[in-house]
């Protein structure tokens, strides 16, 4: 194989840098299946991965990208074959392990998903890593008691990012019809709204951290961001209600006492994409496929490899809106 473009961060007297080079196929790390990459996907862990102590990367250099979908060009793995249509989210992809903003990577076998009927290798990407991780929390939720007949208050944090959007719009799809969208900014109130939402507020109509136990508000809510955000909101949850936490962007730090959980019997569910079992996640792909495909109407932009740090620097100023992919082919 001649030489191919790849993202490579490296450490520089102190500091973390990075950009489009060109490497070879001994500077992947090692795995069973070989893929020629057709598209990831920007995440705000990808973000992290590029910022001095964003805690993501462990060793330099390093090519990010913790997604990826595309065609298998080489295996030693009998369960695939060449020619086949994958997607790998997660595991130490991006982290420790090369990832998918490159032309070509190398993973473990155990961590490659067949490409599922009813999507093709760009819908993957417009879900990605964030789908994903929305399709999870709203599995999570759903087996704890959300049902559309229910007509449950429901609200979505984070609602016009990543994971925010794609749920935002599962949700309208599968017929949840009270669905408040918290956004940050005057212009995100007509963007959540196409995506679903049927009310919008802001931080400040949550009100403050005052109280153990506060007017019940929401019977659900899909939490992406944490911190003082998710701090706020446990205590308006309503009884036997849940609250799934995806995600840091509010901060890592939760205020919260035991009475919501004790006298509410509400219920807060960890989401983590990273790690989830592959025996499990075929099963979510072919929902996102099919009843929950919206990848025809989600808020999408396309990016080449060397678009990707405008991205990473909208996503770092809160800017960014819905899903970036990126087509790693595109010279």
């Amino acid at each position: 194989m001649n030489s191919f473009k790849a993202i490579v961060i490296k450490e520089q007297q102190d500091e973390v840098v990075y950009g489009v080079e060109q490497i070879s196929e001994e500077q992947l790390s090692q795995g069973e299946v070989l893929v020629k990459v057709a598209y990831s996907s920007i995440n705000y862990k990808d973000m992290l991965a590029v910022q001095k102590k964003g805690g993501v990367i462990r060793d330099y250099p390093m090519i990010p990208g913790i997604d990826f979908s595309g065609t298998v060009v080489h295996t030693a793995d009998d369960r695939f074959q060449e020619g086949q249509e994958v997607i790998v989210t997660g595991f130490e992809m991006g982290m420790s392990h090369t990832g998918g903003f490159a032309e070509y990577a190398r993973v473990p076998a155990e961590w490659v998903v067949p490409l599922p009927k009813g999507l093709n290798l760009k819908d993957a990407m417009v879900f990605g890593t964030a789908g994903f991780t929305a399709a999870l929390s709203i599995q999570a939720l759903e087996q704890n008691g959300m049902d559309p007949k229910n007509d449950p208050a429901l609200l979505v944090t984070g609602s016009t990012g990543g994971v925010g959007s794609v749920a935002l719009q599962i949700l309208s799809k599968i017929g949840y019809t009270n669905v408040t969208a918290l956004v940050r900014k005057d212009h995100q109130v007509e963007v959540a709204k196409s995506l679903g939402a049927t009310q919008v507020i802001f931080p400040n109509d949550l009100g403050e951290l005052k109280k153990p136990l506060n007017k019940q508000k929401f019977d659900y809510v899909l939490d992406t961001v944490g911190g003082d955000v998710a701090s706020v909101l446990i205590p308006q949850i309503s009884y036997g209600g849940s609250m799934s936490m995806c995600g840091n962007a509010a901060g890592l730090q939760l205020t919260a006492t035991v009475l919501p959980f004790i006298l509410r019997g509400i219920n807060l569910l960890g989401i983590d994409s990273v790690n989830v079992p592959i025996e499990k996640r075929g099963a979510i792909w072919d929902k996102m496929a099919s009843d929950w495909n919206i990848t025809q109407t989600t808020l999408t932009d396309e990016v080449s490899l060397e678009q990707v740090p405008d991205t990473i620097e909208a996503i770092k100023n809160g800017e960014h809106l819905g899903r970036t992919i990126v087509n790693c082919q595109n010279a």
